[in-house]
This record gives C-alpha cells, structure tokens and sequence, in this order.
C-alpha cells in the first residue's frame, strides 16, 4: 500500500493510543475469537511446531499469492468493464504487496505464540488503513482486494497439515474480518459516542453475538433453501457455509455503520454497489439476501430492547428496500 507521496505503507503492530469507547469495541470483537477458541476446545501447539508451520507457509506465500490473483481476476475480472471501474484502480503489484505484508505479519504473530484474539485486536488499524486506501477511489475495488486476500489465506490453509489448520484458520479469519467488514469505519463512529449512549450500549450486546447471529441466520436460510447451489457450490458445503456467515456478519456491521452515522451512506456508496457487482457472479440470489434480511431483523429485535432496536430497525428496513424485488424485479434472481 503506498501513501500520498508513493512510498510504501510500513505494517507494523505498533500498539496504537485508543480512547475507552473504541477500545470497548476492539475488546467486544476480539471477544468473538476467544469464545470460538472456547468452544472448540482446539489443540494448542508448541512454539516450536507453530514456528516450523509458520516458516513453511511463508516459503509458500508469494506462489500462493499469484495462485490466489488468477483465481480472483478468472472470476471478477469482466466486472471491470461491465461496471465501468477505472482499471488503473486495480493495480495487482500494490495488492499483492499489502497481501504478502499482511500475511507475513501474520505469521510471525502465529509462531511467537500471539492469541488470535489479541492479532485481531493489533492488526485492526493496519488493515484499516488498507481497506480506506481502496476504497477512497473506489469502493468496488474492494472486492478485488478482498477476494484476493481470501483466496490467499484459503490456499496457505491447504498447505498447511489438517490438525493446524482450525487453530491458524482464526487468525485468516481476523484478516477476512477487517477487510470484509467496515469495522474501522464503525471504532471512528464510535469514538463520537458518550460511552453510555443508548447505540453504544446496543452495539456492546450484538458485537460479540455477531457470529452466532450469523450461524443461526445462514442456518435457517439453508432449511429454507436446501438445493440452492452458489458458484462455490452447494450452499450446505462448509466452504459456501463459511462464506455465508461471513456476509451476514458484513451485513450486521454495516448496520452498526449506519445506526452509528445516522444515515445508510455506507450502504449506499460501498455494500450496496459490492454486492451488485459481486452477487450475480456467485450466483446468489437477491431473494437469498432479501429473506437472509427479514430473518437478521427477527434476530436483532429479541436481542434488543426496544428503545435499543428503534434505530435498527428504520436502517433495515431502507436495507430490505434496496434488496427487494422492487429494485430488481427481472434480474439478479427475482423472476
């Protein structure tokens, strides 16, 4: 990532001064990756063992990288000129550098013994400031950007023997988080808060829910849609599952955006036009996103207290309206 002046960006974890409100949502987020650990009751490893892992997947990294662009470009690539995006905006040496930056700090993090739930918490500015750089002349070339940093870490996990993989898979998953999901954007929002304002509050008891929100949501969509088949495959493939939750965690975290903001801007100029771009590709449906809306709403409501819920509730229904069969009555999935 380059600067104004075109000098490279340095990523470091360099702890970073943050007030008490922002670090509050740092915490409420790292959270997610402690109670996932919890939960799994995973094996831990050795500093020795992670050491040997971390050293043979960075020998790897720059051939998975090139790996990981041929897949994203064979994907998205004619969506450059179908949705006029300037292609000078998509410059794969500058992401392929931020990409092998990241990861190579990551697994650095993952040999020294670093907890998940702390990476998440150190790497969140750095990759901030990544996911800011391209989307302030684009937002759509976030999906490059993205993608190409996901299919990196989905391939740095096939070199990586079965009984590592769940424990490293948690650190990739912090990185997908932070680029998939506008949470520096929601910390800067944040910080204009009292700490006891009724959206803090809010946010500090749908924060660590938001994967199991997630899990329940894409759950009750397969119930309702068994034989639905994506371009990744079938939507009950772990893979189409894992892909899933992670959008609905983006859908959730652009609403904690908008409620933040007190406007749908974000949605407007970012999630919106991504989707667009990136659904039909996939082969997901708008009726798909539109029922996984209606059951977020049913979720977030009980969660809620009802002074809590109000503005939630005016931002998903202007969601629910952008991806309805109004917007694309023909097209995109609605017949």
């Amino acid at each position: 990532m380059m600067d104004s002046s075109g000098k490279p960006v340095s990523i470091t974890t360099r702890q970073i001064p943050v007030d008490t409100k922002t670090q509050a949502f740092y915490q409420a987020w790292a959270q997610r990756y402690g109670d996932s650990i919890n939960r799994e009751a995973g094996p831990r490893f050795m500093g020795d063992e992670r050491k040997a892992v971390a050293e043979t997947l960075h020998q790897a990294l720059r051939r998975v990288s090139a790996e990981a662009w041929v897949k994203t470009e064979a994907l998205i690539a004619k969506e450059v000129v179908r949705h006029q995006i300037n292609a000078d905006y998509i410059d794969p040496w500058s992401i392929s550098q931020d990409v092998c930056q990241v990861y190579d700090l990551t697994l650095q993090q993952y040999a020294k013994g670093i907890q998940a739930e702390r990476f998440a918490v150190d790497i969140a500015r750095q990759i901030g400031r990544i996911r800011h750089g391209y989307t302030a002349q684009d937002p759509r070339v976030l999906g490059f950007v993205s993608m190409q940093f996901h299919y990196t870490g989905q391939l740095l996990l096939g070199c990586t023997p079965p009984h590592y993989q769940p424990d490293l898979e948690r650190y990739f998953k912090a990185i997908d988080d932070h680029l998939y999901l506008p949470l520096q954007r929601a910390y800067t929002a944040a910080a204009t808060y009292a700490y006891h304002a009724l959206e803090l509050k809010a946010l500090r008891r749908l924060i660590p829910a938001s994967s199991a929100i997630a899990y329940k949501v894409v759950t009750q969509v397969l119930t309702a849609f068994p034989h639905y088949h994506s371009w990744s495959g079938p939507l009950d493939s772990a893979l189409v599952q894992a892909s899933s939750v992670r959008d609905v965690e983006m859908f959730q975290a652009y609403l904690w955006v908008c409620v933040l903001e007190g406007n749908a801007i974000a949605v407007q100029q970012e999630l919106f036009p991504l989707c667009v771009m990136l659904y039909p590709v996939l082969n997901v449906r708008w009726e798909l996103v539109n029922y996984m809306l209606l059951l977020l709403e049913h979720e977030l409501g009980r969660r809620l207290e009802p002074s809590q819920w109000k503005p939630f509730k005016s931002h998903l229904e202007a969601l629910k309206g952008m991806f309805s069969a109004t917007v694309f009555p023909n097209q995109y999935g609605f017949a």
